[in-house]
């Protein structure tokens, strides 16, 4: 056995130890099932892929598509092979059974159309026209939970919960004994309960049931779809049951589609589809976007919309300047790979001690795409035993990501920690996926981020060349493009990219 066989087994025995030190084993009321389980590292036999089992939510405001986007993806991955299914929403569920708000807030007058506000609006349900004490509204109950006198849609709010936890966990189970490839379809998910209850009252919640959020958020489900309302974006389109929303009713309506949002920002793969094309292609979006993230060759099926874009950030601002965020630690070790042009690299990436794992591998032009990235979550025992095949031309890159929603776009900042090379140091790159493009992708841009320019595609700022421990003027690493024709970023760029200097606020960056 080689001397560096040994030192990274010896790595990598510290590294657990380390691993089991941080883990907080708290004993759950409710199990949380993870896709850590399910959904395995891909192995390549005679050119086939093991079964997979993909767990996404579809969520959004109201009249944002989802019943029409769970029929979609239903029908195109079962004619792909694929076992698709869908878990209801628990809310709808338990509420037909006769639950209605006001009978759970006995102590206050029930709420009418003109005594109830929200955030100084006029009172307008997007469900229903008028507020109607005989109806089940999920939105109603989480409201009446957050009220002082709510003890009982509180605890029949946490009831709910702990029901989706255990509804969801059957229909997992249910994918990982099928013999085939599973797409799990959730309408709505365990943070969308965030959306409408008093932060207090949820924080009380999560701690009385040792729920935290990495794990109901980030290792429960594989991917976020979040379905813009009508309301934002293609108003002359928005209507509930049959009723015509006023204009108070769509501000209210875009007020909970933001909330919505903002619930699972900090999901390492959500995606925002927006009302920016009809909805013919907001639905293909969708689809491709999954897609995307479970590296299927979709060829000319769907249109190509949404990329990738990374722009290189001068300072930080102070945190009162960011919407509301969230911030993670994040530590990327490159593996060592089966070619020149394959990538692999694992992530660790957690909040307050709690971890989630990913297994990426990035392979250059496969049937006319130009790249595939295949994401892969890890349970931390795959982690460990595959921080052994850690390739020691790379330092470990270190981050602090923060994660935030402005103009329903929803963005990463990756802020590069030391230790590390010093090309990294003060290096802070955005990362956002979009659509758009010229004026109308520089208005969705933050504001307060002082950007000074587009690098999207540029190798200078690739991860993989951050992280080379030989200087570039001398390594053979140095990866200018994963496309085959390699011809260098300075004289081949990919469609739709600039590297030219951005003019925000009136002043140019660069």
């Amino acid at each position: 056995m080689t001397a560096t066989t040994e030192n990274s087994k010896k790595e990598s025995q510290e590294m657990a130890t380390k691993e089991n030190a941080n883990r907080n084993g708290p004993t759950k009321e409710t199990p949380i099932e993870s896709p850590q389980k399910s959904l395995k590292l891909q192995k390549v036999s005679n050119g086939q892929l093991e079964k997979r089992v993909y767990k996404i939510v579809l969520t959004g405001g109201p009249c944002g598509g989802k019943t029409t986007g769970q029929s979609r993806l239903c029908t195109f991955f079962e004619n792909l092979g694929w076992k698709v299914f869908r878990v209801p929403e628990t809310a709808t569920v338990l509420l037909s059974g006769g639950v209605k708000f006001s009978d759970l807030t006995e102590k206050e007058a029930p709420p009418t159309p003109t005594t109830f506000t929200y955030k100084n609006l006029p009172f307008a349900a997007p469900e229903h026209s008028l507020i109607d004490l005989t109806a089940s509204c999920p939105r109603c109950l989480a409201n009446a939970a957050s009220k002082p006198n709510g003890s009982e849609a509180y605890k029949f709010q946490e009831n709910l919960i702990r029901t989706m936890i255990q509804i969801e966990n059957t229909y997992f189970e249910l994918g990982k004994s099928s013999t085939r490839n599973c797409l799990i379809i959730c309408d709505r998910g365990v943070m969308d309960a965030s959306a409408y209850i008093s932060k207090d009252k949820w924080e009380k919640m999560m701690a009385s049931n040792n729920w935290n959020p990495i794990e109901m958020r980030d290792n429960r489900y594989n991917q976020i779809l979040h379905l813009v309302s009508a309301a934002n974006g293609a108003e002359e389109f928005y209507t509930t049951e049959e009723h015509a929303c006023r204009s108070e009713g769509v501000e209210l309506a875009r007020e909970l589609d933001y909330k919505s949002a903002a619930a699972w920002v900090g999901h390492p793969y959500f995606d925002v589809i927006d009302n920016s094309t009809n909805f013919e292609t907001k639905m293909n979006r969708m689809i491709e976007s999954v897609c995307q993230k479970l590296g299927i060759d979709i060829g000319d099926r769907l249109q190509a919309t949404s990329r990738k874009l990374k722009y290189l950030v001068a300072t930080l601002p102070p945190d009162s300047e960011f919407p509301p965020f969230q911030d993670f630690n994040v530590e990327h070790h490159y593996l060592q790979s089966s070619g020149p042009k394959v990538q692999a690299r694992l992530r660790k990436r957690g909040q307050n001690n709690h971890w989630s794992y990913i297994h990426t591998i990035r392979r250059p032009n496969v049937h006319g795409q130009s790249r595939i990235e295949v994401k892969t979550q890890l349970t931390q025992r795959d982690y460990i035993n595959l921080l052994a095949q850690r390739d020691d031309a790379h330092f470990t890159i270190y981050k602090k990501r923060r994660c935030f929603l402005v103009n329903n776009q929803y963005f990463q900042l990756d802020i590069y920690k030391e230790p590390s090379h010093p090309r990294c140091k003060g290096l802070i790159l955005l990362e956002t996926y979009s659509s758009l493009s010229g004026e109308a992708l520089l208005n969705c841009l933050p504001k307060f981020l002082n950007i000074v320019k587009e690098v999207t595609g540029d190798p200078d700022y690739s991860m993989f060349n951050l992280s080379l421990k030989e200087d570039w003027s001398i390594t053979k690493k140095f990866c200018h493009s994963l496309h085959e024709d390699v011809s260098g970023y300075k004289s081949k760029q990919p469609s739709g990219v600039s590297n030219k200097q951005l003019v925000l606020n009136g002043h140019a960056k660069g």
